[in-house]
C-alpha cells in the first residue's frame, strides 16, 4: 500500500542550523518537525485558529489570540501537566521568547494565568470547530484514505471517559455520585468520537460533554443521552462521510440500530452474552444450521495465534418500538499460546449491519470491531497517563476548562502526526523511545535552541512532503 502524503509542486531541503554539535542538529530537526507539521497540514497556527474570535477589548490586548492558543497547545504538546509550568518553563526563557517573537511578534510567551483569564470568555463551539476541522482537513486532503475500512469507510469509535472530579460542587452542570461511604462526588465525563486507524492514529472528531442542565435535574445526563446528541451533530457536520461506528455493548439496541439506518452508517457493536438475549439465541441456533459460515485464520508472530470466525446473516430483530432490523452477528474465538504450553482463548462477538462473508469477516473483525480498543489505548490512556494529564483541572471555570480540553485534543493530534511523520523518522531513524521522551526532547529543543529569525521564517515557507507508514 502506498505511503500517505500531501504533494507540493516543489520540495526544498531545509538548511541545517550551523553547528557541529549533533545535539543541536537534533534539536533543530525537532523544531522543524513541529513547525512544518503545523504549516504543512494546517497552514500554520494563525490559520489553524482562524475560526476562534477574540472576545477581548482591543485596548487591553498584549498577546494576539494566536499566541495565547499556541501557548495552550505547547502546554500539552510538551506535557507540562500544569498551567503554572508555562510560566516556569516557557515564559522568560530566552530561546522560547525568541520563538514567540519570530512567530507572533510578541516579546515573550504569555503566562498560564493569562490563558486562563482569556479562555473564560471564549465560545466553546468555536474551539470544537478547530478540532473537528483538523481531522476534516486530513480527510479532505486524503491523508487518511489509506486507512479506510474496505477502502471506503472511516472507522469512528464513540466512547466515554472521566475528565474532572471534585469533592465539592464545581458548577451547576456537575454530575453527582454517592459512594458507599456516603460521600458525594461531583464529576464531569465526556463522550468522544475519535477517528482511529490500524497504524495507531486516534484523532478527535467531535466531543459531547456529559453534564446536567442545572444543579437539581430530574434525571442526570448519561452516555446514552450524550450519544444521541453527538450522533446528530456528527451527521449534520459530515452528512456524506462514509462512517463505520465501532461501539461497546452499552449502545447495542434498537435506538442505535434505527439511528444508523437513518443516517446510512455502518456499525460494529460489541455483543456480550447478556446483551439482547434474542439476538444471542438466534446466533446460537442458526450457527448450527450454517456450518459453512466458518473460517480459521492464523496470525501473529510465526502465525501462532489462531482465530476461529463464525457468523450468521439475516437475523431479524424487533425492538421495543416494534421496529424490525436485519442484522448479522460475528464471533471470533482467538487462541493465544502461553508460556507453559497451554492456550488462552478469548471470545469476541459483534452485531453489525454488514453482510458478512468469508472474504470480509477477517477485516471486519480485526480492522473494524477490534480497533475499538484504540480509543482506550492511543486515546484516553495516552491522554490520562501519557503526560497530557487529561484528568487535571487546568481551570475550574466551566468554559475555560473546555477550552483547555480542546487544546489538549489539538496537541494530541499534532503529536501523533509528528511522531509518525517522515520528518521525525528521517531525523531519528532509531526513534527516541516513548512518546513522553519525544515530548521532553521537544521541550528541551524549544527552551535551549536559539534559531536565527531567518531560519524560522524559512521553516514557515518551505514546501515539504510528510509521509506516514501505511503497512
Amino acid at each position: 500500500m502506498p505511503n500517505s502524503s500531501l504533494t507540493w509542486p516543489q520540495v526544498e531541503t531545509i538548511p541545517a542550523v550551523p553547528s557541529s554539535d549533533a545535539d543541536t542538529q537534533q534539536q533543530a530537526a525537532l523544531i522543524q518537525a513541529l513547525l512544518l507539521t503545523v504549516q504543512h497540514f494546517f497552514g500554520g497556527f494563525a490559520r489553524l485558529f482562524r475560526a476562534v474570535h477574540d472576545p477581548r477589548h482591543p485596548m487591553y490586548i498584549t498577546y494576539p489570540l494566536v499566541a495565547l492558543l499556541t501557548a495552550g497547545v505547547l502546554l500539552f504538546l510538551f506535557r507540562l501537566a500544569a498551567r503554572r509550568q508555562v510560566g516556569h518553563l516557557l515564559r522568560g526563557n530566552g530561546p522560547s521568547a525568541a520563538k514567540f517573537q519570530a512567530l507572533f511578534g510578541v516579546d515573550n510567551c504569555p503566562h498560564g494565568d493569562t490563558l486562563q483569564v482569556a479562555f473564560t470568555r471564549f465560545h466553546v463551539a468555536e474551539m470544537q470547530e478547530v478540532v473537528t476541522s483538523m481531522t476534516e482537513t486530513l480527510i479532505r486532503n486524503k491523508v487518511l484514505y489509506p486507512y479506510r475500512l474496505f477502502e471506503h469507510y472511516f472507522l469512528v469509535v464513540i466512547d466515554g471517559t472521566g475528565m474532572l472530579v471534585f469533592a465539592q460542587r464545581h458548577c451547576a452542570h456537575c454530575l453527582t455520585m454517592t459512594t458507599k461511604a456516603g460521600q458525594t462526588i461531583y464529576y464531569h465525563p465526556v463522550l468522544e468520537a475519535k477517528l482511529v486507524t490500524p497504524n495507531g492514529f486516534a484523532f478527535s472528531l467531535m466531543t459531547e460533554f456529559i453534564e446536567n442542565p442545572g444543579p437539581q435535574p430530574t434525571k442526570q445526563d448519561c452516555e446514552l443521552k450524550a450519544f444521541y446528541r453527538l450522533a446528530k451533530r456528527l451527521k449534520q457536520r459530515f452528512p456524506r462521510l462514509p462512517i463505520c461506528l465501532s461501539l461497546d455493548g452499552l449502545f447495542a439496541g434498537g435506538p442505535t440500530f434505527t439511528l444508523c439506518e437513518e443516517y446510512h452508517w455502518k456499525y460494529m457493536i460489541v455483543l456480550q452474552e447478556a446483551d439482547i438475549p434474542y439476538i444471542n439465541e438466534e446466533f446460537q441456533a442458526l450457527s448450527q444450521l450454517t456450518p459453512e459460515n466458518h473460517l480459521r485464520f492464523h496470525t501473529g508472530p510465526r502465525s501462532a495465534i489462531q482465530q476461529d470466525f463464525q457468523w450468521v446473516n439475516d437475523i431479524v430483530y424487533e425492538d421495543a418500538q416494534h421496529q424490525e432490523h436485519t442484522l448479522a452477528v460475528v464471533q471470533c474465538l482467538e487462541s493465544v499460546p502461553q508460556a507453559a504450553g497451554s492456550q488462552q482463548t478469548t471470545r469476541f462477538k459483534w452485531v453489525t449491519n454488514f453482510a458478512v462473508t468469508d472474504r470480509n469477516v477477517i477485516t471486519l473483525a480485526n480492522q473494524g470491531g477490534r480497533l475499538r480498543w484504540k480509543i482506550e489505548n492511543e486515546g484516553f490512556n495516552t491522554q490520562k497517563n501519557g503526560g497530557f494529564a487529561l484528568e487535571h483541572a487546568y481551570s475550574k471555570d466551566p468554559v475555560a476548562s473546555k477550552v483547555f480540553y480542546f487544546l489538549l485534543q489539538v496537541a494530541h493530534l499534532l503529536s501523533q502526526l509528528i511522531e509518525k511523520g517522515s520528518l521525525f523518522r528521517q531525523a531519528f531513524p532509531a526513534g527516541v523511545g516513548s512518546a513522553k521522551n519525544l515530548a521532553f526532547r521537544l521541550l528541551e529543543a524549544w527552551r535551549n535552541l536559539r534559531l536565527p529569525l531567518e531560519q524560522i521564517q524559512h521553516m514557515l515557507t518551505v514546501s515539504v512532503q510528510i509521509r506516514f507508514d501505511t503497512s
